[in-house]
């Protein structure tokens, strides 16, 4: 059996709000310097990403190969979005450490854990909803036991 591997040639990140591709930056310089085919990332990504809400980051990471194809694998949108949606906040905290601006319960965090755990399949949830815990002590947001204390 012989297989042929495409040389991959370039492997670009990209943070995309859902249905939102455009042959702008940053999509347009990150697939043209690799030289892909724009307008049929675009496309596919905004086919693929309808059903999403509108604003929703979408992280991406695209593999471009020698023959000028391209794979790429929609991650889940990060941590920080989730949690901001279940504390109701627009940003962060100005002083994370010194000044807490909501508190979300660990319900939410297993909530979210359970979605971002998609992403890395072989860590457990119980990981999963640490790292979140530390992702809301970096953004201000308190942890409460019960959703009634938040």
């Amino acid at each position: 059996m012989t297989s042929k591997a495409k040389a991959v040639t370039a492997t670009i990140r990209l943070v995309i709000p859902a249905g939102g591709a455009k042959p702008s930056p940053p999509v347009g310089p990150a697939l043209g310097q690799a030289g892909l085919k724009i307008m049929d990332f675009c496309k596919d990504f905004n086919a693929k990403t309808a059903e999403y809400k509108d604003s929703v980051p979408v992280p991406v990471v695209i593999t471009a190969f020698a023959d000028k194809s391209f794979k790429y694998v929609m991650k889940t949108p990060p941590a920080s979005y989730f949690i901001k949606k279940a504390a109701g906040l627009e940003s962060g905290s100005q002083k994370p450490g010194h000044q807490h601006v909501a508190a979300v319960s660990l319900k939410h965090l297993y909530e979210i854990a359970l979605v971002k755990q998609k992403d890395t399949p072989l860590a457990p949830v119980e990981s999963v909803v640490r790292s979140l815990m530390g992702t809301c002590r970096s953004m201000g947001v308190k942890v409460v036991a019960r959703p009634e204390d938040a």
